[in-house]
């Protein structure tokens, strides 16, 4: 028999929160306020990333005169403020989540977002969501590198293969997928292609609406053609 879903790993920008906007909003403030300019095509190159990868990138496109680091903290201060006024959350996912600890899964936030900030999400949500929280300043190597969700399933004691992760991005989808994760994957801002091996490890869902833990089973255990 196969082996029963042991976690549900969970991203969390534009995941479980819409605020990949936010993200591009104050990207655009940064790079103004230093005399540059930002498109949407700018913010969307950096969804999912390594933050520090993102302040790398503002640095050179915008460009703003500061590090990476220094640039981080900038956006950091501006989407902190916007997720206190309010936190824009994903349909289905607070649903899903609060399905998945009612089946006692096992569940960690695996964000490349620091943790002041995924603090300010995590802390919304009820108590115990979350096992474990992986954060971007927790990695030597951010997504797609599969760092991140090998170290979510090694604090949680699981094996990845028995874990389903839920992502948005290209970025994200590769670092689970690399990690050996089955992939359940939500577009949101960008398209997301398959991976070009194990393609039966990747799932594609219009949304997370109406979708409960035996779904994440299903997912997990869907045969392969």
């Amino acid at each position: 028999m196969s082996a029963r879903l042991a976690a549900v790993l969970w991203d969390m920008d534009g995941t479980i929160v819409d605020t990949e906007p936010y993200w591009i909003a104050a990207e655009h403030e940064v790079v103004e306020m230093h005399g540059g300019t930002w498109s949407l095509e700018h913010g969307k190159a950096v969804v999912g990333k390594d933050l520090l990868e993102t302040g790398a990138y503002v640095r050179d496109n915008g460009p703003v005169p500061l590090t990476p680091h220094e640039i981080v903290e900038l956006l950091l201060d501006r989407v902190v403020a916007s997720v206190r006024r309010e936190i824009p959350w994903r349909p289905g996912a607070r649903d899903l989540l609060g399905s998945c600890r009612g089946a006692g899964v096992a569940t960690a936030l695996v964000t490349m977002s620091w943790r002041r900030f995924a603090t300010e999400v995590v802390e919304a949500l009820p108590a115990g969501s979350f096992d474990e929280v992986v954060v971007g300043d927790d990695v030597a190597h951010g997504k797609p590198h599969p760092e991140p969700y090998l170290l979510a399933a090694r604090r949680l004691g699981v094996d990845p293969a028995h874990c389903v992760a839920i992502e948005d991005s290209p970025t994200g989808a590769a670092s689970a997928h690399a990690a050996g994760c089955t992939v359940l994957v939500v577009p949101h801002m960008v398209p997301v292609p398959p991976p070009r091996t194990d393609a039966h490890r990747f799932v594609v869902r219009g949304s997370l609406a109406g979708m409960a833990h035996a779904d994440l089973e299903a997912v997990l255990h869907r045969p392969v053609k």
